[in-house]
């Protein structure tokens, strides 16, 4: 009778791992391409991936980091949105996906971003890193610096479009992603270009005034509800690739795929991904507005100083915890010696689930303090007694 019992517990235990090994397995996205990774854009999460560090042909996804480096000049102030482009020989003569510029044709910055972002144009692309860096190849040594900057360890780029075969021109699942990342939560400005499904431009030549209209090429944003951009590319070399982002519930994925055999494939790839990260997903935002002790300041003009965080915390779980149990504690030195810069690191906000360490946010000075001088401390003096 207890070998019955042994047996009956042993064949149900099977059935149970069994069943569980199926819901697990549904449980994984399934994709095509060969190299993917989905990530969580503010922390930069990586929820799942394969050969996501493969060098691999990017075709047009390379216009990712085309569009960095323009909303970098956008943001010193070097260019402005409203500028005045006039399209080269060189530019009008680029291939493939294109909006046809005629040469000295005239647009406005802002009007070949809306080229580049939605249409995927290689001429608008070649115009306007003609424009920042006086040529294509001087606009390229800013790509490849900017990756580097980035620790795109496994990219390096030969054109601002991505219409290159040449070997040297590459980049992974991997690096794509953290440029994607970079893009969308410095410039998050860019997803009102990326999520432009059609618009008109007028072409303005000597031939007289023609309308053209400018169709996405990333057909995500009528197949998922919570698209947001950002881009695709193809070339027989590189295949079908893409790097799709997303929102949903304040839940901000990018996936990228890369090499997929055919053009659909490549959507389904990334709807695939998308729906699991966010089947799996939760995330714990702390926005910090709690009121800090201010800090005791030694030798410097002020006694103290008021501290503040460096910004939100944010963590995201995949493995269904209870988010409710993070614990947060403050962790501050009794004083510090002067001077102390603005945003100067004081000390920091510790987060904690289930006894483990899972993050922090430094807690910074509020303004800088110098160190005080003989007259700061007769002025000290006099006040003391005075009040």
């Amino acid at each position: 009778m207890k070998k019955l019992v042994k047996a009956a517990i042993c064949y149900g235990f099977s059935i149970c791992l069994f069943f569980s090994s199926i819901l697990y397995a549904r449980a994984v996205p399934e994709v095509s391409a060969p190299s993917y990774i989905l990530i969580e854009a503010s922390t930069g999460q990586i929820i799942c991936e394969q050969e996501a560090d493969a060098e691999r042909s990017p075709a047009s996804i390379t216009k990712i980091m085309t569009l960095l480096v323009i909303f970098d000049h956008l943001k010193s102030g070097r260019i402005h949105l409203d500028d005045q482009i006039m399209t080269s020989a060189y530019a009008k003569s680029m291939g493939g996906s294109q909006v046809f510029l005629e040469e000295g044709e005239v647009q406005t910055l802002e009007t070949l971003i809306k080229c580049i972002a939605v249409a995927s144009g290689n001429d608008a692309c070649v115009a306007v890193a003609e424009y920042i860096a006086g040529s294509e190849s001087e606009f390229v040594k800013l790509m490849n610096q900017r990756a580097e900057e980035l620790r795109m360890d496994h990219t390096h780029f030969e054109d601002c479009c991505g219409l290159s075969d040449s070997d040297t021109h590459y980049t992974s699942a991997r690096d794509v992603a953290t440029m994607s990342k970079e893009l969308i939560t410095k410039y998050p400005e860019v997803l009102d270009y990326t999520q432009i499904w059609m618009e008109d431009i007028s072409h303005v030549t000597r031939q007289g005034t023609s309308v053209f209209t400018l169709s996405s090429t990333n057909k995500l944003l009528k197949q998922y509800e919570w698209a947001t951009g950002l881009k695709t590319g193809s070339t027989n070399k590189a295949k079908y690739c893409l790097s799709a982002t997303a929102n949903k519930d304040g839940i901000e994925l990018i996936a990228v795929v890369m090499a997929a055999p055919d053009n659909k494939i490549r959507f389904q790839d990334a709807m695939s991904l998308l729906n699991y990260g966010y089947s799996v997903s939760n995330i714990y935002v702390d926005e910090n507005k709690d009121t800090l002790p201010a800090q005791i300041i030694k030798g410097g003009v002020d006694d103290t100083v008021n501290l503040s965080y460096a910004g939100e915390f944010r963590y995201l779980d995949t493995k269904g915890n209870n988010l409710t149990e993070i614990e947060k504690t403050i962790s501050l030195p009794a004083q510090i010696e002067a001077p102390i810069t603005e945003g100067q690191a004081i000390g920091e906000a510790v987060y904690q689930l289930g006894g483990q360490r899972i993050g922090s946010i430094s807690i910074v000075a509020a303004k800088a303090v110098d160190k005080a001088g003989y007259k700061d401390y007769v002025i000290k003096t006099i006040r003391y007694f005075l009040l």
